[in-house]
């Protein structure tokens, strides 16, 4: 597998800020420090592609191993020249060997990854990653029912109206796209057991942010000058949820009807220019 990419300089600064080691964050053209590529160089798999554990669904370019469990095992990473914030690196992925094995919790499998990165001058990392397949684990202690990823969480239900689904994955992707280490929305004994909440809560932000991309794919023309939104009421992952939208008027309701959050849209003028 082959693709361009950016190195950039958002999930460096992200990352020096989580690591908080009192040195500047890698500005752009500056080199990266070694294994940064992990956090500078992600790779978001569309919510549609998830497996029930939350990873890219294998049978695609990771083989289909028939087991269960997924672990990061090892590897190692060859620095040839460093990457640069801000460049375009060139990534070329290939399985290189995929190895059935009996251990002493079972069966396994071993699978090796290779992972060569580039930018415009040649070649830069070599990396070997070693991941390894399990068999289904026994739960320790009572916890919430695990459940698999919803998917793409909108989805059309009628003329203007959607239907709206979240589960834990969808939640932290979102706590991880905007920087929000709030544990209401990851944190299941935090949130229940502490701010006393039934199950983790929905973003408000992620709400609202699927009630105007609503509108956006009902009616790709119009041009947004102002929204004005209002959260009323929590939502609860996984919790049914629908967006209804009708003259620049949407509204979010959960499974019992009541509205959990609302957004009121004013379009530009038609033909007036853009700002």
């Amino acid at each position: 597998m082959r693709t361009e990419e950016l190195l950039d300089p958002a999930p460096v600064a992200a990352l020096a800020a989580l690591l908080d080691d009192g040195l500047p964050a890698p500005r752009p053209g500056e080199e990266l420090p070694p294994l940064w590529h992990w956090v500078a160089l992600p790779r978001w798999p569309v919510s549609s592609e998830l497996g029930s554990d939350g990873h890219p669904a294998r049978g695609a370019f990771l083989p289909e191993t028939g087991l269960p469990r997924r672990m990061f095992a090892g590897g190692e990473v060859v620095f040839h020249r460093p990457l640069r914030v801000g460049g375009t690196v060139t990534r070329e992925s290939t399985v290189e060997s995929v190895t059935p094995k009996e251990g002493r919790s079972g069966k396994l499998v071993v699978v090796v990854v290779r992972t060569r990165l580039s930018d415009v001058d040649g070649l830069c990392v070599e990396e070997r990653q070693d991941l390894i397949y399990r068999e289904r684990g026994t739960p320790t202690e009572p916890g919430p029912a695990a459940s698999d990823p919803a998917g793409a969480p909108l989805r059309r239900a009628g003329q203007g109206v959607w239907d709206f689904a979240t589960d834990p994955t969808l939640l932290m992707r979102f706590s991880a796209a905007t920087a929000n280490p709030h544990r209401i929305h990851y944190d299941w004994p935090y949130a229940t057991g502490v701010e006393g909440y039934p199950g983790l809560v929905v973003h408000g932000p992620l709400m609202t942010l699927a009630m105007a991309e609503v509108l956006r794919l009902d009616s790709p023309g119009d041009r947004v000058r102002r929204v004005t939104h209002r959260n009323r009421a929590p939502l609860f992952c996984g919790e049914p949820a629908r967006v209804t939208a009708r003259a620049g008027e949407v509204e979010l309701t959960g499974p019992d009807g009541r509205v959990r959050t609302t957004l009121a849209v004013e379009l530009h003028e038609e033909g007036t220019p853009h700002a």
